[in-house]
């Protein structure tokens, strides 16, 4: 009995399992239908099988088009890069861009489906494009009575959620509705978010059915699933760096690399014009929660698949490498705002905000430029996001699927 108990403590949790290894139960969703699904590299099953090796094997499923969102179908393009149209080597299947000319499908694209499929993995963070393209291919779903399956899949940063709520003015296809900066839902819960609450126009709603994920909870880490981690773009590589993202994404909306052209993109920044051991000292001074900081030094280069001109391409660059200590106390975007206040400060006559806005759409509210700018305290915009997370968990709540 002692051992029977012993043994009941030490077992694993049982595996969590996508939309995608569950679809053989949900079988009568795709039997005898047309299906375009909006997809890329990372839809794969415990078995490691495409979802469009997938999908054939169902009672008379016919898939008839691909749609591909940022980096294409398969993840390979570039960030910002336009995708083409192409023809699949799916028996000559056309496939798609939803980042080049259109970013949500035409009816030309959708004549003849019956049902669209949406199996892409997020990464948990506002700016990150595959949550609008959903929400683009939401709206065409609706505008053209064609039911919507979307296969769930876990937010690999867990479910907490953090930094500002978009203020509309600045919405972009890095931020399109209030959402915060880490929203904390799943792909699933997202779609039902913009369905419940009315975001995808005027008397749009989508026929919309979620193949929700099986054991998962909001607190579990990616690598806690038992699922491989497929870089979900070029600049992804791990878990690490999705962790950090959130904030260390707001350094392109400035003159100081981010870290692409070297193989630890966001976990290295810096710039030709900076000290680095200064820098270090300044932000590991500020005792930032589950970070520390140590001087590095770079030289970006064109990576292919990667990135083609990175900041400073060919340059030697000075700055800092990330590390994470204690991941559950890190706060990725607050971290980031004070490393960009840091630099701002220590470097007048160097550092910069890009002119085209970009770091404003990234934040979603020009407050955190002007308060670094003026010499602002952060500690009070940050008590302010914690107040819109009140109204924000009210309203998701609804749409939640897991614990």
């Amino acid at each position: 009995m002692i051992f029977q108990l012993a043994f009941a403590h030490f077992q694993s949790p049982p595996p969590v399992l996508t939309g995608l290894d569950q679809i053989r139960d949900y079988e009568h969703l795709f039997a005898f239908k047309k299906i375009g699904i909006v997809t890329n590299h990372t839809a794969i099953n415990r078995a490691g099988l495409h979802i469009t090796d997938i999908l054939p094997t169902l009672s008379e499923v016919r898939i008839v088009a691909l749609f591909g969102p940022e980096h294409g179908v398969r993840g390979h393009a570039v960030a910002g890069e336009t995708v083409e149209n192409q023809v699949g080597s799916l028996s000559e299947v056309p496939v798609y861009s939803l980042y080049g000319n259109t970013k949500k499908p035409t009816s030309e694209m959708l004549r003849g489906i019956d049902l669209l499929v949406f199996d892409i993995q997020d990464i948990g963070a506002r700016f990150y494009t595959y949550i609008w393209t959903l929400f683009h291919v939401m709206q065409a779903a609706a505008e053209h009575n064609i039911p919507l399956v979307v296969l769930d899949r876990p937010n690999p940063v867990t479910g907490k959620v953090e930094g500002p709520i978009l203020d509309q003015q600045f919405s972009s296809f890095i931020g399109l509705q209030p959402l915060p900066v880490r929203h904390g839902m799943t792909i699933g819960e997202l779609a039902q978010l913009y369905n419940g609450e009315g975001w995808l126009g005027e008397n749009l709603r989508t026929d919309l059915t979620v193949i929700p994920l099986k054991n998962w909870r909001r607190d579990i880490w990616f690598e806690k699933t038992g699922l491989e981690f497929f870089p979900p773009s070029p600049n992804m590589p791990d878990l690490e760096t999705a962790t950090i993202y959130p904030g260390a994404c707001l350094l392109e909306g400035t003159n100081v690399s981010e870290g692409r052209g070297t193989e630890t993109p966001f976990l290295v920044f810096g710039a030709p014009w900076i000290a680095s051991d200064q820098l270090c000292d300044r932000l590991n001074s500020l005792r930032l929660t589950g970070l520390c900081f140590e001087p590095a030094e770079f030289i970006p280069v064109a990576i292919a698949g990667k990135v083609r001109a990175p900041a400073y391409e060919n340059t030697h660059c000075y700055g800092a490498k990330i590390h994470i200590t204690h991941r559950d106390n890190v706060e990725p975007f607050f971290s980031g705002v004070c490393i960009v206040q840091v630099l701002h400060d220590l470097y007048p006559n160097d550092f910069q905000f890009r002119q085209d806005g970009f770091f404003d759409k990234l934040c979603g509210t020009d407050e955190i430029r002007e308060s670094i700018e003026a010499g602002g305290n952060i500690l009070t915009l940050r008590e302010k996001w914690r107040q819109q997370h009140v109204s924000f968990d009210r309203m998701k709540k609804k749409y939640l699927l897991y614990e």
